[in-house]
C-alpha cells in the first residue's frame, strides 16, 4: 500500500505544480516609451534624447542640468530663475490607446502661484498634479487617450505652464510613459488628446447649408460682370460720306 501511496502522491504533485504557476503569475513590467527616461545615457550636461526649452530661453532666466552621481539614480534639472516656463522635452509619435504618464520629482522655493513641477504634454491643460515649494522625492502622473489616427506629441518635465510663469528648481527621476490596456477605476486626472485638439480649432462662421449659398452667389456675380463687361462693344456706326467731284467747268448742251 505504502509504494502506491507514495505513487499516487507523485502524481497530484506534478499536475497541481503548473496550476498554481499559472494562478499566481509575477507580474511583468510595461515596457517605458519613453527613451533614456531614467536619463543614463548621455554627455558632459546633455541626456541623450531630451532637449530644453524655455518662454524666456536665456541664462538670465533659466538654467537647466543633467545630475548623474555613481550609484545614484540619474536627475534632470530645471531651475526658473524668474517666472518662466522652463522644460526638458522629448517628442513621441503614439499610436491609438491609453497611456500613463509619470515622474519622481523633488522641489526648491518652487512660489505658491501658478503651475509648479510636473510632467506634462505640450498642449493646453494635459499635466499631472504639480508640486510647488520645498519637498521631498513623490511621483506624479496622468492618464491621456489617444484617437484613432495617432498624434505627435512632446512630453515634458516642466516648471510653469502655459500663460502660468513660476520661478523655482525642480529635480525629476525614472520619468515614464506606458502604454496600457484599459483605464483603471481610480485614473485621475485623465485627459481625451482628440477632444482637446478639437476644442483648440476655432469654430466656422454661419450654418453649414450656407456654403451652397455663398458659392452659388459668387458665381451669379461673376457671369453678371462677364455678361455686362466682358463682352466687346458693337463697333461704331460709319458716317455717310458724300461724293464730290473734282471742280470744273460746266457742260454746254
Amino acid at each position: 500500500m505504502r509504494p502506491r501511496v507514495v505513487v499516487i502522491g507523485l502524481f497530484l504533485l506534478i499536475v497541481s505544480a503548473p496550476a498554481r504557476t499559472l494562478a499566481d503569475p509575477s507580474p511583468s513590467p510595461m515596457p517605458n516609451l519613453l527613451v533614456n527616461g531614467d536619463f543614463a545615457k548621455g554627455s558632459v550636461d546633455q541626456p541623450d534624447e531630451w532637449r530644453t526649452e524655455a518662454w524666456i530661453n536665456s541664462p538670465d532666466a533659466f538654467q537647466h542640468h543633467w545630475v548623474h552621481r555613481a550609484g545614484e539614480p540619474n536627475e534632470l534639472e530645471v531651475e526658473n530663475l524668474k517666472p518662466n516656463d522652463a522644460r526638458w522635452e522629448q517628442p513621441l509619435s503614439l499610436e491609438e490607446g491609453f497611456y500613463h504618464a509619470s515622474v519622481e520629482v523633488r522641489t526648491e522655493n518652487v512660489d505658491n502661484i501658478n503651475d509648479g513641477a510636473t510632467i506634462s504634454i505640450m498642449t493646453d491643460g494635459m499635466m499631472s498634479p504639480d508640486v510647488k515649494g520645498t519637498s521631498g522625492w513623490r511621483q506624479v502622473g496622468f492618464y491621456f487617450h489617444i484617437g484613432k489616427h495617432g498624434a505627435d506629441v512632446d512630453v515634458a518635465l516642466r516648471v510653469g505652464g502655459y500663460g502660468s510663469l513660476n520661478a523655482g528648481r525642480a529635480f525629476f527621476r525614472d520619468a515614464r510613459l506606458e502604454k496600457i490596456a484599459a483605464l483603471p477605476k481610480d485614473a485621475n486626472p485623465m485627459f481625451d488628446w482628440d477632444a482637446i485638439q478639437k476644442a483648440e480649432i476655432p469654430a466656422p462662421i454661419g450654418r453649414l447649408w450656407t456654403t451652397p449659398i455663398v458659392f452659388a452667389l459668387l458665381i451669379a456675380m461673376v457671369v453678371f460682370g462677364w455678361w455686362m463687361y466682358g463682352s466687346e462693344p458693337p463697333p461704331a456706326p460709319v458716317a455717310a460720306v458724300r461724293e464730290t467731284r473734282p471742280a470744273g467747268k460746266r457742260r454746254v448742251k
